[in-house]
């Protein structure tokens, strides 16, 4: 769908404006797409990157163009440079400079957080865009693979193009990162990322991707993506294979060399199984392609990004972070606070996909404290990790499957495709599912989320 003309578009959000409730944002729409949760939104993210040799390391330029959605002005927004995480601010492998658009940048947060104050405030309905300098180098990773890192011959770059942070009903969300879950929330943005690279290197990543020549022994490739939640891509001699999925989808499977042609072929079967299997619950996946790469060296079963997977050989990961592709990727939510939202769903559609109904999965339930619930925050489960994996996916999968027994298979199905259309490309609130699944049935869930300890 083609963007309408700036000044249509500044006046439509002026009128949203208008209409804005007492925190400041647009009620949301129903329908095919839904309203924005938050600003800035409309982003449009334009990067070009020149690699070295390995791919471990790029620089380039990236330009951010947004909207103000809310009924107030906007003095300043915020960049998430998640990937300094892993280095903190004595050794930051994402570095920004030379800004334009900007009166001025400052790092908090370990340099996650980069506060951009604008040359002057951003009215309601009004569009900005700002520019820099980015130099990204992957942290090297000695003992094994991760989301972001180079080990060996392979870069990972997940969560490392620096992406506007969210400012909704509860404020800026600024929060830290986390290693035993996600900490990301973004709106649903458009990617153009331009990859400068030796010819010899492979580059799957988020959207869809055209190759053109270089200079000499090089290779620019152009990947386009609409309407995602953010970009990675990861780098290295990858053996590949592809095909394409019942549904219509094109599916690449990007491998380490640890990883053999026959298990190649085989995730790759899987991957076009589960995209349809997922389609068929929840609606048509709305990208052209999906990129999985495949490395047993990562030291997490797998992990989603819009349109891109990172996995182990590992049937049921896949199946799971394909699931993503849904929950968090099409129907976005705050990972941070509500982690339930993506994890418990796509442990429910993984269980579906494979045809497991659940069955007896609560009778084995042992809560260890009063205050676990299925929906923590993170804040919660990084003070209790092991507990995490237990409660937010084993449980909250079980609390869904318990869901469908009550209300039935048919309402269930209804009810999740319903709601996952009513915020295509929105954000999911633990207030509007449970409310979504109280308009679904004439059934009292009072008792149920008291006894499944989900806070409404």
């Amino acid at each position: 769908m083609s963007s309408p003309p700036a000044r249509l578009l500044a006046a439509f959000l002026a009128c949203l404006a208008l209409i804005a409730t007492a925190t400041g944002f647009a009620p949301p729409g129903g329908g095919r797409r839904a309203g924005p949760a938050g600003t800035p939104a409309a982003a449009a993210y334009t990067v070009e990157l020149t690699g070295d040799a390995t791919g471990g390391q790029w620089s380039g330029h990236e330009r951010v163009s947004f909207t103000n959605v809310s009924a107030r002005s906007l003095p300043e927004v915020f960049l998430r440079l998640w990937g300094n995480a892993h280095g903190g601010c004595a050794a930051p492998p994402v570095t920004v400079s030379h800004l334009v658009g900007a009166a001025a940048a400052v790092l908090s947060a370990g340099c996650t957080v980069l506060r951009i104050a604008l040359p002057a405030p951003l009215r309601p309905g009004e569009r900005h865009t700002i520019g820099f300098d980015l130099d990204i180098r992957a942290p090297e990773l000695t003992d094994h693979a991760g989301r972001f890192g180079r080990h060996g011959a392979y870069s990972h770059f997940g969560n490392a193009l620096p992406v506007l942070a969210v400012l909704d009903a509860a404020g800026w969300h600024l929060d830290p990162f986390t290693d035993t879950g996600e900490s990301f929330y973004a709106l649903a943005a458009d990617f153009t990322v331009v990859f400068d690279r030796p010819a010899g290197l492979g580059v799957p990543a988020t959207g869809s991707s055209a190759d053109a020549p270089g200079a000499a022994g090089r290779t620019v490739t152009t990947a386009t993506a609409r309407q995602v939640r953010d970009f990675a891509w990861s780098a290295g001699p990858f053996h590949t294979v592809s095909g394409v999925s019942a549904g219509g989808v094109a599916v690449t499977v990007q491998a380490t060399a640890g990883v053999g042609a026959a298990d190649a072929r085989a995730i790759l079967s899987t991957a076009e199984s589960a995209l349809d299997a997922h389609a068929r619950a929840f609606g048509a996946y709305p990208y052209p392609e999906l990129d999985v790469v495949l490395d047993n060296d990562l030291w997490f079963s797998g992990m989603e990004y819009p349109g891109f997977v990172l996995d182990r050989v590992k049937t049921t990961a896949l199946v799971h972070e394909i699931a993503h592709q849904w929950w968090y990727g099409i129907v976005g939510d705050d990972q941070y606070h509500q982690p339930w939202l993506d994890e418990s769903f796509s442990e429910y559609a993984t269980d579906l996909a494979l045809g497991r109904d659940g069955a007896g999965c609560w009778s084995t339930v042992a809560w260890s404290e009063p205050q676990e619930r299925i929906t923590n925050d993170m804040a919660y489960w990084d003070g209790h990790p092991a507990r995490y994996g237990v409660v937010v996916y084993d449980y909250g999968a079980c609390a869904l499957h318990d869901l469908r027994r009550l209300i039935g298979a048919d309402a269930m199905a209804r009810l999740l495709r319903g709601y996952a259309r009513a915020h295509w490309y929105g954000v999911s609130s633990t207030a509007a599912f449970t409310a979504a699944a109280r308009a679904a049935t004439t059934e009292d869930l009072t008792p149920f989320w008291a006894a499944h300890r989900i806070d409404t």
